[in-house]
């Protein structure tokens, strides 16, 4: 008995498998949808937490991801002097009820002549959801080794006065 290949050309072989090929992807698609529209205002802040009715709207930072503890230590006292000047209620008992939790994360980055911190604050709801987030960078100077040893005291007072600002703003609106 001849072998099959012999008797069907090569093209028609990979026109098969081209048409396999193209059916096996058609399966695998689901029905196309349009792309749902982006929100380009940040959503209203709800007040859906505890609120002690003395105190308002709360706002309770949890312990910062990715600075060196001193840094951290200053960014928090910082922080807790621009919250005093832009009206902003802060809690500063570990676990105490907050309206609004606040998750840090920051960065550092550097060369020799220059460096950068990257900062991103999360706002989250009692829920967990984030309903703002604020973000930036700072230029700060050199430093080699270690990027951390670059950032001043007022790289960190920018950082505080540019996030309190902004979650007052969001606040405000």
């Amino acid at each position: 008995m001849p072998e099959l290949s012999r008797q069907i050309p090569v093209s028609v072989l990979r026109l098969l498998a081209l048409l396999f090929l193209a059916g096996g992807l058609a399966a695998c698609q689901s029905s196309p949808q349009p792309p749902s529209p982006i929100a380009t205002a940040a959503p209203m802040p709800t007040v859906n937490g505890q609120i002690d009715q003395d105190e308002g709207v709360t706002f309770a930072f949890e312990p910062f991801t990715g600075a060196p503890g001193n840094i951290a230590d200053t960014l928090s006292e910082y922080i807790g002097r621009e919250a005093k000047t832009q009206d902003i209620n802060l809690v500063r008992r570990v676990g105490a009820a907050a309206t609004y939790r606040v998750n840090g994360y920051l960065a550092a980055t550097g060369q020799p002549s220059s460096g950068t911190v990257f900062y991103v604050f999360d706002i989250v709801d009692s829920a967990g959801r984030r309903v703002k987030r604020i973000s930036g960078t700072e230029t700060t100077g050199g430093a080699s080794g270690d990027p951390w040893q670059a950032v001043s005291a007022g790289t960190l007072a920018r950082i505080a006065n540019r996030s309190m600002v902004e979650i007052s703003a969001w606040l405000n609106r």
